[in-house]
């Protein structure tokens, strides 16, 4: 699907780095978002630092409402991660819009592949385009400072 859908009125997109709103951002990601619980702020900012980022606004207030990061070497690769929706505006199409923003942002460097994980999302990234891994087996995972036991 290329169908770019809207974005619900009074809100903006932008991948303006500077406009994050990065203690909201780290708390949202550190309190609510199963992947992130319990990440750093310092560790965030880095992120935050390294990465593509794009967030939804209200267009009155200015006030932070999503957040969507891309790792990538704006050539061949990308990953699509930490994409949160502030529960008080989700079911107005924001996540979804956000997304086809940030596939759009990305089509123009010529990348193969956008790559994301998932746990409970996966009708949202699908009606965009993207699909499970055609050959899983071929991909492998180094995981690097996790917690022992």
């Amino acid at each position: 699907m290329t169908d770019t859908p809207p974005l619900a009125e009074g809100y903006e997109i932008s991948a303006d780095s500077d406009r994050i709103d990065r203690e909201r951002v780290h708390r949202w990601l550190s309190t609510d978002a199963y992947w992130a619980l319990g990440r750093a702020r310092e560790q965030q900012d880095r992120a935050i630092e390294g990465s593509l980022n794009f967030g939804v606004y209200e267009s009155v207030s200015g006030e932070q409402v999503a957040y969507a990061r891309i790792v990538t070497d704006r050539a061949t690769f990308a990953w699509l991660c930490d994409v949160y929706v502030d529960p008080s505006v989700r079911g107005k199409g924001i996540g979804t819009a956000l997304v086809a923003a940030v596939r759009e942002h990305l089509r123009p460097y010529g990348v193969k592949r956008v790559l994301l994980a998932t746990h409970d999302a996966h009708g949202v990234y699908e009606k965009l385009g993207f699909a499970p891994l055609e050959r899983p087996d071929r991909w492998m995972a180094l995981y690097l400072n996790l917690p022992t036991a």
